[in-house]
């Protein structure tokens, strides 16, 4: 999430109670999970497993909760609970709104399109021009969407990313890491009927130009799928993945987070997609392989049951 105007570390510090190891007059520009920081962000950590790849990412300051000797030339904000100072800085710049209609009159809906009864669109919501929105979606605060775009009956977008802070030592171990990133879908991209795409934690969940989204799919906070993709019925893809052009996933693939798949590949019907991928190569399987790799260890284990009784034949010939 980028900030309205850059603020300082002094003004930061001021809203968390934090003191400051470094430049207290340097402006941030926005909030940032590690996955996606940017120069100029600020993120946070809360364990010494990941100090390092926090100190090493392209975070400019960083909420932490001890002062480290290496500070790699980034501005530490020190405080006892980090997790906390991050809900209040994402509270304070993206509050909850309640809505009292079901469309805001901060939305900005352009020339052509259609809007059906029964749409609830949020906050700052702008859709482009030529668009369809069919009954009872759900479009939440700040999503983007393009021109001549399709969304079917009953998808929503925009809700909470399912991302959260784990800690045994507190009676409610699980903690939701509040979402203030967007959703955003290019033009001529078209979503079926009661998809859910999340937004970013902060930063944003996109549909690349040209994409078809089947019904019944599940895309998770701060995915990127790229230009001209088929996702077909009950695709679920996890967080933080990013998904060349031109990539067909079909019905039921899970794909896990954080992994990428190449241009062009191909995943077929009931693939487990659990780490990278190429693009340009035909997949399947779980843990997927390619095809025609697949293809032939079925083959063989159909011939187990064959081989076995062969093999006890010659024992008992023996």
């Amino acid at each position: 999430m980028k900030f309205p105007a850059p603020v300082s570390m002094q003004w930061i510090a001021s809203l968390i109670d934090a003191s400051i190891v470094g430049d207290a007059a340097a402006m941030a520009t926005g909030i940032n999970e590690i996955h996606k920081v940017e120069a100029g962000d600020l993120c946070f950590v809360d364990h010494p497993k990941y100090y390092d790849t926090c100190l090493k990412s392209a975070a400019s300051f960083i909420i932490i909760n001890k002062a480290v000797d290496d500070r790699l030339g980034k501005t530490l904000l020190v405080c006892d609970q980090p997790f906390e100072a991050y809900l209040r800085i994402v509270e304070h710049f993206r509050p909850f709104v309640p809505a009292n209609t079901l469309i805001s009159t901060t939305a900005v809906i352009g020339e052509g399109t259609v809007v059906m009864p029964g749409v609830f669109i949020g906050e700052q919501v702008r859709i482009g021009k030529h668009c369809i929105i069919h009954p009872n979606v759900s479009i939440y605060d700040h999503t983007e969407i393009g021109d001549h775009v399709v969304v079917h009956a009953g998808t929503v977008l925009g809700a909470d990313a399912f991302y959260y802070n784990s800690k045994r030592d507190r009676p409610v171990w699980y903690k939701q890491m509040k979402s203030c990133g967007r959703v955003v879908l290019e033009d001529h991209v078209h979503i079926g009927a009661n998809c859910c795409i999340d937004k970013g934690v902060t930063h944003d969940t996109r549909i690349g130009q040209g994409t078809k989204i089947d019904n019944l799919v599940q895309v998770g906070h701060d995915v990127v799928i790229g230009r001209n993709c088929i996702i077909a019925a009950q695709v679920g893809i996890a967080g933080a993945t990013t998904i060349g052009h031109g990539v067909n996933l079909w019905g039921q693939v899970g794909v896990s987070k954080t992994l990428s798949i190449g241009d062009g590949a191909n995943v077929l019907a009931q693939s487990g997609v659990p780490s990278s991928i190429e693009g340009g190569k035909t997949y399947f399987g779980t843990p997927v392989e390619e095809a025609s790799t697949k293809r032939r260890e079925l083959v063989w284990v159909k011939r187990i049951p064959e081989m076995w009784e062969k093999l006890k034949r010659m024992e008992g010939e023996g």
